[in-house]
């Protein structure tokens, strides 16, 4: 693979063909917002939190799945990405039931960590209110759909890491829902395997471990990237 050039808000920095905007940038100390991305994890650009300008385009671009070029002239912040920044992290809080003072991962949150980041202290939209509950038919974990941003992360490392793939997603839109198997109970679920990645990996407190009060949980995010970097290397073969 060869070395490329580029230009991220000023600063020169180097990544190889085929790496993304966003890894590089990462890698150069340059940090974007992002909640659907997870290192571990294959990007899908679905929150467009990483949005970037690129110069001689037009639109923003996604930068976690933009590949990097020679030449390449990024900026990650400006005002015009900030407003929409501001404005996706809004829609979230408004769309669901977000009420971080009794949330178990209240201060260990990436949601809440954006709305600080950008500054809101106030959400200008209408809030929905939907009348959501929670799953808690699990013996060791919950669900509750009021915090989930629809991520994905749950689906795909269920998919892709533990290959169970006992999440999915129903409906469109708004009314779209993180589902265990065909919708039953998750503590019903056949092909579930109480593993806990999708505990970890959830950006909000949408999936958590019971047991754990206000504030009291710690997620290890960093753990999945090193098993499929164990795994790729074969560190576990004998």
């Amino acid at each position: 693979m060869s070395v490329v050039t580029l230009e991220i808000d000023g600063k020169v920095c180097t990544g190889v063909s085929g790496e993304t905007v966003f890894d590089v940038a990462w890698n150069n100390g340059v940090k974007i917002p992002r909640l659907c991305h997870i290192g571990g994890l294959p990007n899908i650009g679905a929150c467009r939190l990483c949005l970037v300008e690129v110069e001689g385009q037009k639109k923003l671009l996604p930068a976690c799945i933009t590949p990097v070029q020679e030449g390449m002239v990024v900026r990650t912040w400006s005002e015009k990405l900030i407003a929409h920044r501001r404005l996706i992290v809004e829609l979230l809080f408004a769309e669901r039931n977000h009420v971080c003072s009794v949330c178990v991962v209240n201060r260990n949150c990436e949601l809440q960590d954006l709305a600080v980041e950008l500054g809101l202290d106030h959400i200008r939209l209408r809030y929905q209110f939907p009348k959501l509950v929670a799953d808690t038919s699990h013996e060791r974990f919950g669900l509750d759909h009021n915090r989930c941003v629809l991520c994905t992360r749950c689906v795909r490392v269920c998919d892709e890491v533990e290959g169970a793939h006992t999440w999915d997603v129903s409906r469109r839109g708004a009314l779209s829902q993180i589902i265990a198997d065909l919708g039953e109970p998750w503590g019903e679920s056949d092909t579930c395997t109480s593993c806990g990645k999708c505990v970890q990996v959830c950006p909000t407190g949408a999936l958590f471990e019971k047991g754990k009060a206000v504030s009291e949980m710690r997620k290890d995010r960093g753990f999945l990237k090193y098993i499929v970097t164990a795994r790729e290397k074969g560190q576990w073969i004998r």
